[in-house]
């Protein structure tokens, strides 16, 4: 062995490197054979001596092998085979899903642009008609142009709704509401073209006039709908179906509300009469009828019922008008609250309602009828206090005089005009017959109106 050089480690070769403790990276030695002694220090990996001037050559790991305390030509090290290689498939698998990502990622954003493009070049999406299978298309009310081109197109009618909204603009649409005749897959030039004109329109038009009663209803309505009168009989006595209150307790009178409908062309009996309710209870609501009557009295000092409050509605609908509505409420209000008061023991005594009792129309003098001999709950001439319920439809004047009376103590009323609906109010019977007597004077002159 060469002589050691000052500062040189025992055991290490001329040109190598100090031996470094703990350096990261760096492989250590084989454990030393039990009894074959301890490597000498400097045992490891070795760095080659550099050459003189410049670059030594490749760098290689020298391993000596020590047997006996002595270097041996023979290096256990290399008599154990290279662990092999792992495949890195993962990395690889993690590469081809990120590029495919991207990619992907190019190709929606590129579609989309594509898609917007187009959408602002071309035109928008429009069947080219003529149409398929009818429909029978409502516009509500309040629908503008873009609520009518998205009903359209969910039920199938035109294509897009930039399509109807497009020609709807071109030929400066304004809608009616009602029921039109179109047909699915419809050019939407020709759906717009049906809608702009109201004569389109189709649906079936019914007024129903104040005071009406249910049996007059249904036969009006069978009128205009091809129907009999017996299907809308039979239809309202299903109290469920068509919407009634409890407190009507199945009656339908008096809850029929009188005004114009648009009905579709294929509504039921039953459904015909579920929107005449409908109508009937937005007037409630509207008049707040539930609050208001319990402020009112209808009777023994008991506080009235909503069906009450419709009942006195209809009874001012069949005895007055205009202004004197809410006076003819307020005497029907003190009658049945102050029986015996003014010489009156609590009979209404209004001719409307025995005309009822008989099925006959009309709220004149009953002429020539026995009242007395008129067995029924609503002959107001027998019974005390309130008929059991409304004897018509009433409007909504008739609901706001029921529901406001006027401010009064009478107890008697009379139309002394039949021409102009002139009523006078009296507040005892003698003034009561001396306004009578102003009746029998005017059917005396007035005979073809009485």
């Amino acid at each position: 062995m060469p002589p050691q050089r000052p500062g040189q480690a025992p055991g290490q070769m001329p040109g190598q490197m100090p031996p470094q403790q703990g350096q990261p990276g760096r492989r250590p030695g084989p454990r030393p054979v039990p009894g074959a002694g301890t490597p000498p220090p400097g045992y490891g990996r070795q760095e080659p001596p550099q050459r003189p001037g410049g670059y030594g050559g490749p760098t290689y790991q020298q391993q000596p092998a020590f047997f006996e305390g002595g270097p041996s030509d023979h290096d256990p090290y290399f008599d154990e085979k290279p662990p092999k290689r792992k495949r890195r498939f993962g990395g690889c698998l993690a590469v081809l899903v990120a590029m495919a990502v991207v990619v992907g990622g190019f190709y929606f954003v590129g579609d989309r642009a594509i898609d917007y493009v187009k959408d602002m070049v071309a035109p928008p999406a429009d069947y080219a008609g003529p149409g398929t299978d009818p429909v029978s298309f409502e516009v509500h009310e309040g629908d503008s142009v873009s609520a009518v081109g998205r009903n359209l197109k969910e039920v199938g009618v035109v294509k897009s709704v930039d399509a109807f909204i497009e020609a709807a603009n071109a030929e400066g649409l304004t809608v009616q509401v009602g029921f039109y005749p179109l047909k699915k897959q419809m050019k939407a030039a020709d759906a717009v073209e049906v809608l702009a004109n109201p004569e389109n329109i189709d649906t079936i038009n019914v007024t129903i006039t104040e005071g009406s009663r249910a049996k007059a209803i249904y036969k009006v309505l069978a009128e205009k709908t091809k129907k009999k009168p017996a299907e809308y009989k039979l239809a309202a006595q299903d109290a469920e179906a068509i919407g009634l209150p409890d407190y009507a307790k199945g009656n339908v009178e008096g809850h029929l509300f009188p005004a114009t409908y648009a009905f579709p062309p294929d509504a039921t009996p039953t459904e015909m009469l579920a929107m005449m309710v409908d109508r009937w209870e937005q007037a409630l609501g509207d008049n707040d009828i539930e609050a208001r009557a319990k402020e009112l009295k209808c009777g023994d000092g008991k506080a009235c019922t909503p069906e009450q409050i419709m009942t006195v509605a209809s009874l001012v609908e069949a005895e007055g008008r205009g202004d004197d509505m809410a006076k003819i409420a307020r005497v029907i209000y003190n009658r049945v609250e102050n029986p015996g008061t003014a010489g009156q023991a609590g009979f209404l005594q209004i001719d409307a309602t025995v005309n009822y009792a008989l099925g006959k129309s009309g709220s004149t003098e009953l002429g020539g009828v026995n009242v007395q001999s008129v067995d029924s709950p609503y002959n107001t001439y027998t019974n005390k206090g309130l008929p059991p319920g409304p004897i018509g439809a009433p409007g909504d004047e008739a609901i706001q005089a029921a529901l406001n009376p006027a401010e009064g103590d009478w107890y008697y009323y009379v139309t002394v005009n039949l021409k102009t609906g002139e009523t006078k109010f009296a507040k005892n019977y003698d003034q009561f017959l001396k306004f009578k007597a102003e009746y029998k004077d005017y059917c005396a002159t007035e005979s073809k109106s009485c």
